[in-house]
């Protein structure tokens, strides 16, 4: 049988970029034209990347961005038909597509669904209309509420992104909040606590004194409270910032990344591995829409590629895989000396933070809650 593959397809288009977002994106206004150009140029650099990988079993394929819900459905089924044709597609192939509420008021939801996109990730972010403002977001709660009743409506699978740990936010508001989100029928939750990043926005508000983040003790009380409220709901937390309602629902394309599966990364910026030759293969492509495009025309691939050392594979095996609740094999961190008996790993044992498994290395509940810290000790950082 051969080897499990996903596809990653980065559309980097935005109508608005958001003040906390560090992602490689472009205003959507005025680029018809090139964003064409770039759907050709996405699936062209897919045939170079069938060439390399040979035939696999294609089990997933994510649209990512960017606002992948602004790509012209025709587009969408386009790619999704030439990815089928290139990789042998599993019977249950898993598309995801991230989407924004504003998307689903066009029309547009029922012709992505019907261009093969059978999961959901819908940017809800917030439920209260203070929130979504303060986010930089162009929609209200009410429409956020309108696109999720539609996304169930016309999608197998659908999975809601909030952010938490936002400006004034209390821990009683943000359970109430979970169970709210959790009325609208998601069977997939994806919480992700709000980080400044450089360069962002909100870095920038934060320099400037204007904007205050949560500090790190409410931090941990909110991720508990994302833990109590979605664990009493039924949904399991298979990842750091993801939860599930039973393994049916979990992301199968984030998964292939967290267990260290084989991934193809197409579009602007977009990254991949790959096995090749037996070498753990990292692809990075072009990072400019422009430049991607003139790179697929005039070399035929829109991507570098470099093969990973041993100790580089394994250190990125750990970060991966310890995000998991499975955690990550002993036998795929040869590369960096870890083994249950390892001082770092019993140390880090006898604190509580990993779990006393002969088999396997993973981080405990409270490990989870400063996994940065503990990958950082397993790695001699």
């Amino acid at each position: 049988m051969t080897s499990e593959l996903g596809v990653y397809v980065h559309w980097p288009y935005c109508a608005r970029i958001c003040p906390y977002c560090d992602f490689n994106v472009v205003r959507d206004r005025g680029r018809t034209g090139q964003q064409a150009a770039l759907a050709a140029a996405i699936r062209a650099d897919l045939e170079a990347h069938r060439a390399l990988t040979g035939p696999r079993r294609l089990v997933s394929v994510f649209f990512g961005g960017g606002t992948p819900s602004l790509m012209d459905p025709a587009a969408v089924a386009e790619t999704l038909a030439l990815a089928r044709r290139l990789w042998d597609a599993d019977p249950d192939l898993e598309v995801s597509l991230e989407a924004n509420p504003t998307d689903g008021e066009t029309g547009r939801f029922g012709a992505l669904a019907a261009a093969g996109v059978n999961r959901l990730s819908l940017g809800v972010q917030a439920l209260d209309d203070a929130s979504l403002a303060v986010l930089g977001r162009n929609h209200d709660a009410a429409a956020a509420r309108r696109a999720a009743d539609t996304a169930a409506r016309l999608f197998p699978r659908l999975s809601l992104d909030l952010i938490y740990a936002r400006p004034g936010q209390t821990p009683a508001a943000w359970a109430e909040e979970l169970r709210q989100a959790l009325g609208w029928g998601p069977e997939h939750l994806s919480p992700y606590q709000l980080t400044i990043e450089a360069g962002t926005a909100f870095d920038r508000a934060v320099r400037r004194g204007a904007l205050k983040p949560a500090d790190e003790a409410l931090g941990a009380t909110l991720y508990e409270t994302t833990q109590q409220v979605l664990e009493a709901a039924g949904f399991d937390a298979y990842e750091v910032s993801n939860h599930a309602r039973g393994e049916a629902a979990r992301s199968r394309h984030n998964l292939v990344y967290w267990r260290g599966r084989d991934y193809v990364g197409v579009g602007p910026g977009a990254h991949g591995r790959l096995t090749l030759e037996g070498l753990r293969t990292a692809t990075t492509a072009a990072k400019g829409v422009d430049d991607y495009i003139r790179a697929v025309a005039e070399t035929g691939i829109g991507f570098d590629r470099e093969a990973l050392s041993p100790t580089e594979a394994a250190e990125e095996r750990l970060l991966m895989g310890l995000r998991i609740d499975e955690g990550v094999a002993f036998s795929d961190l040869a590369g960096l000396g870890l083994s249950p008996q390892s001082p770092r790993v019993r140390d880090l044992v006898a604190e509580g933070l990993l779990a006393d498994d002969p088999q396997r290395l993973r981080a405990t509940r409270p490990g989870r809650l400063v996994l940065d810290w503990v990958t950082g000790r397993l790695v001699g950082a």
